[in-house]
């Protein structure tokens, strides 16, 4: 096994008391491993007391200070900017990690052409299964990853649609070739589902690892932000974006029309008037978008990779064939 050194990377946004309760968990594993490592906060203009609480409980970790409330790309980005290890932990401040967290991971980075791994996450409050392994599939033209699965044999190397952002060990140099996550998904939502399509479609690799696990108090981070309804246009105009990125032209077409004239439709009718303004968002962003298509295409050209979210989802199939796999979080 390499000597792995670790970059763990921590967005927060008042979370003091967050921080207070999962830092020693994040701690504790990371020292159980004997690698070198590094702790990054990047503090996104909180308005509680954190920056105070980890200069005074938490001096050796390294700081960063935003002046303006950017989100979880932008806080994120600067960390990996900043970092100075082989391996980049991704952690929320939400998540408490087992002491054996990191020990059934690294074997993954023995293999060329892993990105990154993620590893089983169980709710706070309830011990529920929040998230196992993840299968790109399309439902009509939109592309989704709610297929759920693990496998059987837990020896056995299980693909993964993307990386949560909760909890994703990735391989800093390619993290880094890919500019981290993109920005235009700021403040937060799909940041993770399309830094997984990117990593795939590039000819890399998401993995994700069932013996390891951490306690996830899901939702406790965005709860933070304005309204309900803000919080749902959000998701759904980076859901919009998304597939503008990564469909091809013809199903962009296609999925454009399953948008207007029956999403849109039902919405209506169903008074769900966020979503609107989800679309006009997303209308306003196509500058944004173009820029995005054209980093993938220059991402794909240097690794020599034309890979389409169909040719994902051949590589994925393929990789499990024969095994017994078991759907759902369970």
């Amino acid at each position: 096994m390499r000597n792995n050194s670790i970059s763990v990377i921590i967005p927060n946004y008042n979370g003091r008391h967050l921080l207070q309760q999962n830092l020693p968990s994040v701690l504790s594993a990371i020292e159980n491993t004997g690698v070198d490592f590094e702790i990054i906060v990047v503090d996104d203009c909180s308005l509680d007391d954190s920056v105070n609480f980890l200069k005074l409980n938490y001096p050796a970790i390294k700081l960063i200070i935003s002046e303006k409330n950017q989100g979880f790309s932008a806080s994120c980005n600067k960390g990996i900017a900043i970092s100075q290890k082989e391996l980049i932990l991704l952690l929320n401040t939400d998540i408490e990690l087992n002491s054996d967290f990191f020990s059934t991971q690294f074997k993954y980075f023995e293999l060329p052409d892993t990105f990154g791994v993620s590893s089983k996450i169980i709710g706070a409050k309830k011990g529920e299964i929040q998230d196992t392994a993840r299968f790109f599939t399309f439902s009509g033209f939109k592309i989704k990853a709610n297929y759920f699965f693990h496998l059987a044999d837990e020896n056995f190397l299980c693909p993964t649609a993307y990386l949560s952002g909760a909890n994703a060990l990735i391989d800093a140099r390619k993290l880094k070739m890919m500019g981290g996550f993109d920005e235009i998904f700021s403040p937060f939502y799909y940041e993770d589902f399309d830094l997984g399509l990117r990593a795939w479609r590039t000819g890399w690799k998401c993995y994700y690892d069932p013996k390891s696990y951490c306690i996830h108090d899901h939702s406790s981070t965005t709860k933070n932000y304005r309204t309900r309804n803000w919080v749902k246009a959000i998701f759904f105009r980076n859901r919009f974006i998304v597939h503008a990125i990564h469909l091809s032209s013809i199903k962009f077409t296609g999925w454009i029309m399953q948008i207007v004239f029956i999403d849109l439709l039902f919405m209506w009718l169903g008074m769900k008037f966020y979503l609107y303004k989800s679309f006009i968002m997303f209308l306003s962003s196509r500058t944004k978008i173009l820029e995005s298509q054209q980093n993938l295409a220059i991402l794909m050209k240097q690794n020599n990779s034309q890979k389409s979210i169909n040719d994902v989802i051949r590589l994925m199939t393929e990789m499990v064939k024969g095994q017994d796999i078991i759907k759902g979080r369970n």
